[in-house]
This record gives C-alpha cells, structure tokens and sequence, in this order.
C-alpha cells in the first residue's frame, strides 16, 4: 500500500492533493493513504478563523472550506490529528473523532483506526506541562488563554493510549517525542536549524508526552510535523524479555507545505490484502473508551491519572476479551466508520464574506451517535451544562493579537514545558506561550527510562538517506519563473515538469535541488514574522 504522509498541511489542501497526482504520475502506482500530522486547519467560515490560534493578520481562508461545501472532494482517504494552528472551534466538535469533509477523516483528541489492516492511532495537539493534568474545560468562545490551552495535550488521553496493548503499526503526533534527535542524523539536524542546539543538548526538545507513548507502542512508524524540518531516525528499542525480538521504529518528521520543501513522503507499507478497503473502527480502542468514560474531566482542575499506589480502586483499564466482545455485539460485528459526514456550519463564501458570523458551540451529530452507539459520554454536552451551572468557560471572543495570561506555576507529572520551540525560530508563529523555557526532568511515573540503543552517526546518516526526496511541486507552486532544477547529470528543467526520463523511473532517482536560502544566517536574522509565507497578507509578498 502506498502512503503518503504530509507535514504542516496549514489549509493548504489544494497544493497537497496536486502534488499527490504529480507524484502518482512519476511513481509506480496511485496513492492509497493521505496521513497528515498536524496544523491542517479545517476552517470552514470565518467564525473558524477567530478560534485559529494566530494573529488576526495571519488568518486567511485557504481551501479548505472548498471540501467541506461539497466544491471539492480529498481524491484519496486523508487521515489527520490536530496541531497548535488549528480551527479549534471546529475539532472539538469531534473529540472522539470524526469526518471533517467527505472522505477527510480527523482522528480526534486522541484515536486509533485501521485502514486495509494497518493499525493508525494519533494523539493531537502539542505538550504544556501547565496543561497537562487539566480536563478539556475550553470550549467557544475562546479567550486569550484558551484559545492556547485547548490545544495543549493532557494526561487523559495519553492513559488511554497506554491502555492499548496490541501491536501499533503507525502512531501520527505533531511535536515530536523527546529524544528521537538522538537516533537520527543530529549534526545535520543542527546544521540546518542551528537555534536547536540548547534543547537537543539539554534534552528538553520535544513531548515527554510523546516520548512515552513511543516507548510503549513502539510503532513500526511514528510521523511528526511542528518543528518545520524533514528528519529521519531510526529507534531501535530493547527487547522486554530474552526471548522476544528487539522492535525497530522509523521514525519522519516533515516540513510544512511550501514551495522547495520537504513536506510530503510517499512509502511503500504492507498491508493485509485480504482486510477491507475501507476505514475501521478499531475493537480495542472502542472498548478502552467505554471503559475510561468515568474519568472524563471538564473542568480546569488538575487530577492525575489512577495507578496502583494504593489510592485507587482501578487503574487498569486495558481492554478485555469479554469486553471487547460486548462492544463487537453492540456494534452488530460492524467495525466500518460510517459515511456521516454533515454539514454543520455555514461556509465561506467569497462573493459575501461575513466578518461578523457569530461563534456556536456546536454538537456534532457524528459525536452524538458515536456516544449513543458506544454509550460514552459526549464530552460537549457536558461541557455545555457545566457552562450553564458554573460558568467555567471564557465569556469573551479573543479579537486582537493572541497574547498569553498562562502563569506557569501549575506543574505536571512532566516540570518542563519546551515542547514548542522555547528557542527562536524564524518559521514559527510567534506566540509568548511557546517562548517559555523551562528545565526538563522526565517524570518517574513513566516508562520513558526504558532503554533504547543510540545508533552511531553513521547508521544515522545511512537511515536519514532511506527517506527520497519527494520534493515535486505541481507548476501552481512555482515561486518565481526563474527557477530551475539541477538533475544528477547536469539536465535542467522548471519546477513542476517531469524530469525527462527514457525508462519510466519512478521519482527518486532525481532528487530535487533545494532552493530555499532558509539556511543562510544573514537571509534569517531579516525575518520578522514567523512562517510569513503561510500567513502573510497578499501585499506582503515582496517584503517575503
């Protein structure tokens, strides 16, 4: 089966899917799978835009809203989690998961589906260590705090993660797990992004969070996006017991979609042949949500999760036979995710834009019977009797510059809080929370202290090599009509042109050159904005 995998998607949807076809018609065969890691935007109106967490100078539309009103249809099954640029409005309509377009599937807070027999799970959002032990209290509108905080990662959903025991074939997660620097090709991770020299030297760069659930799944492949760089690696992990063969994962982080980028990744996966050629619920995940209802939180109050200290009745909730039986027979054997997709806001429409399109905490109807189906807890539901009893949601719509009023004093399992670029990135947002800087000591609850084998820099630099460039842009992409691509042999040709090729080879045979002055000192100290290229108005262009 032939994935395809994206970095930051940032709305771009349009750019993505021709690539996809400029791609299927250089390589071997179609696209079977579109996995998106993060900051894909489903912004559907304008109302969408205000809950997006970037200045109101960098909200544009893009083309997403074009899938959504029908305009459009994904011409492959796109399978995404969430990131910190996100419509948040929109995605917690869907907190279990759900369609956000046809054949455009969002896998939730956190999730796991199966797709021709391949197991995919993700977890949205990036880590705060401030946020993490709250409830999912946010909903619209938003203020200046939570329009941030909804997007942090908290603690529930990665003990329902470690529920699963079952084998993961893919994990997607937007920050990348703490410490996979080290498995990979780290002097030219450095070379090319030299601001993250003190976290990868301190080891505070990334998610704890993530980092302990790459220990426990130990997934044949995690995906990640955020840091806007491409980087492979390769995590060999320890056998638990002598007997047992030593897991291996490759792990890719891709860049965000703009011209002359590494973005997008096309790989070959095995797949069962004999599975359905459609989405599945996956029996294991399903079971592990009906049996974690209870411990749905709501409210800004920290709580940790339970665990066998002696405190709590349960802190086993991993899926039993007899169990997953119950939820099989509720479900009448049928695991396929259903084609419900509706539409439940108004669209953007370009003729009439309406700046003023008032903010709706919306329950979804694909959430609704998802929780009557499975009989869980529609977390929106109760979020809205919360607000009516206790007021506990912001009462005011953040209009101006998103500015941060987090004090940081609350401490997680995790005290560090650097997941999100604590130094200066020139391709990021600039957003106060994600400048914080804290010291990073890994939490003694988890099994991150499992031990994994470095490879050496050679084995690094060997991997890294594994992953082609697929760095083919369709002609829309083109930035500038002077740009020319330098082949192996010397042949030149315009950007968006199949190199010319006698014997049909697929794709990475020529890689492309990389145009980007990204990484020259002098062209980085003159970038004011971050990822101004994704963001900024039209009439900045020249300025870019």
């Amino acid at each position: 089966m032939r994935v395809a995998v994206a970095g930051c998607c940032h709305g771009e949807l349009d750019k993505i899917y021709e690539t996809l076809a400029l791609a299927e018609r250089r390589g071997p065969g179609p696209i079977d799978l579109l996995l998106c890691c993060g900051d894909f935007q489903a912004v559907r109106n304008e109302a969408d835009l205000r809950c997006m967490a970037v200045p109101p100078k960098y909200r544009h539309m893009q083309t997403f809203y074009r899938y959504y009103s029908g305009e459009k249809k994904a011409p492959v099954l796109t399978i995404f989690i969430g990131g910190n640029h996100e419509a948040s409005n929109h995605l917690q309509e869907l907190p279990y998961g759900g369609w956000v377009a046809p054949n455009i599937y969002y896998l939730g807070l956190a999730g796991v589906v199966k797709y021709r027999g391949i197991r995919i799970g993700g977890i949205s959002g990036i880590f705060k260590s401030h946020d993490y032990r709250k409830g999912h209290f946010e909903c619209p509108p938003y203020n200046p705090a939570t329009i941030r905080s909804i997007y942090h990662v908290r603690n529930i959903e990665v003990y329902k993660l470690k529920q699963l025991k079952q084998p993961m074939d893919i994990f997607l997660s937007h920050d990348w797990p703490r410490k996979i620097y080290h498995y990979g090709n780290k002097q030219q991770l450095l070379k090319t992004k030299s601001f993250f020299r003190q976290e990868v030297e301190n080891n505070t760069l990334g998610s704890p969070a993530a980092s302990e659930l790459l220990e426990h799944f130990k997934p044949t492949y995690w995906f990640s996006a955020h840091l806007h760089v491409k980087f492979a690696a390769l995590m060999q992990h320890q056998a638990k017991d002598k007997g047992q063969a030593a897991k291996a994962t490759k792990f890719l982080a891709l860049d965000k979609c703009l011209p002359h980028r590494d973005f997008l990744q096309v790989i070959e996966i095995e797949h069962d042949p004999s599975a359905p050629e459609y989405l599945e619920y996956d029996i294991e995940w399903l079971t592990v949500l009906r049996a974690t209802d209870d411990l749905i939180n709501v409210t800004e109050r920290l709580w940790n999760m339970p665990e066998n200290n002696g405190l709590h009745a349960r802190w086993d909730y991993s899926a039993t036979e007899e169990a997953m039986n119950k939820v099989l027979e509720i479900l009448n054997h049928d695991l396929k995710v259903p084609c419900n997709f509706s539409i439940t806001a108004a669209c953007y429409d370009p003729s009439r834009p309406q700046t003023q399109m008032q903010l709706v905490h919306r329950i979804s109807p694909q959430t609704t019977e998802f929780c009557a189906q499975l009989g869980i807890t529609d977390m929106n539901v109760r979020l809205q009797k919360a607000k009516e009893e206790h007021h506990l949601c912001g009462e005011y719509e953040q209009q101006d510059d998103v500015e941060s009023n987090d004090s940081g004093e609350d401490h997680s399992e995790y005290n560090t809080d650097t997941s999100a670029l604590s130094s200066i990135n020139p391709d990021e947002i600039m957003l106060d929370e994600e400048e914080e800087d804290e010291d990073s000591i890994v939490s003694t609850h988890s099994d991150m202290n499992t031990p994994s084998v470095e490879p050496s820099s050679d084995q690094a630099s060997d991997f890294s090599a594994s992953f082609s460039d697929v760095r083919i842009l369709p002609g829309s992409m083109v930035v500038s009509s002077d740009d020319t691509l330098g082949s192996p042999d010397g042949r030149e040709g315009k950007l968006g042109e199949a190199p010319e090729s006698g014997d049909g080879n697929d794709l990475t045979e020529l890689p492309l050159k990389r145009l980007s002055d990204e990484h020259e000192p002098e062209q980085r100290k003159k970038i004011k904005r971050r990822n101004q290229a994704i963001y900024a108005a039209v009439d900045d262009d020249d300025a870019a």
